[in-house]
């Protein structure tokens, strides 16, 4: 199974425009090789480098979502088939949250797990990573890894 972006590369910079500092519109993002057995897909988005002094884990949460029909194929801000439950995000919103490193903290990496699981979830929308992470635990089939970097000066 594969993720990828249309805006960048894996490993490559995030563009302006998915960000704090230029909209935050939705990163497109595109599905392949998903297995036929598949249930269901979630997806989470997270920044496992923020500083310590402002999140003790280090991690920010950007956007989680599950029970994305298996056969959806991609993702983006003007798909009106998109699907899901969005759960909540580190700033307690069920909402995609650009990325927004502190300026002059250096790049941070941006992970997009796609998920493709044996089943669907029944999960709150008040459900966030943790929850989710638990609930697929004997779940998944497949996995696959999109990384980004955005950095602000």
């Amino acid at each position: 199974m594969r993720i990828s972006s249309p805006s960048f590369d894996d490993g490559g910079w995030i563009p302006v425009e998915h960000s704090i500092d230029g909209g935050e519109s939705l990163v497109p993002l595109e599905f392949d090789a998903v297995p036929t057995a598949a249930a269901s897909l979630a997806l989470v988005v997270h920044d496992p480098d923020v500083p310590r002094d402002r999140r003790p884990d280090g991690n920010f949460d950007h956007w989680v979502v599950w029970n994305i029909p298996a056969g959806q194929r991609r993702m983006s801000g003007t798909d009106s088939g998109q699907a899901g439950v969005v759960g909540i995000t580190s700033r307690g919103t069920n909402t995609w949250i650009g990325p927004a490193p502190p300026p002059g903290d250096g790049p941070h990496r941006y992970y997009f797990t796609l998920y493709a699981l044996d089943t669907g979830l029944d999960l709150p929308p008040s459900a966030g990573r943790a929850e989710l992470e638990r609930a697929v635990e004997d779940h998944v089939l497949a996995k696959a890894v999109l990384m980004g970097r955005y950095q602000r000066d």
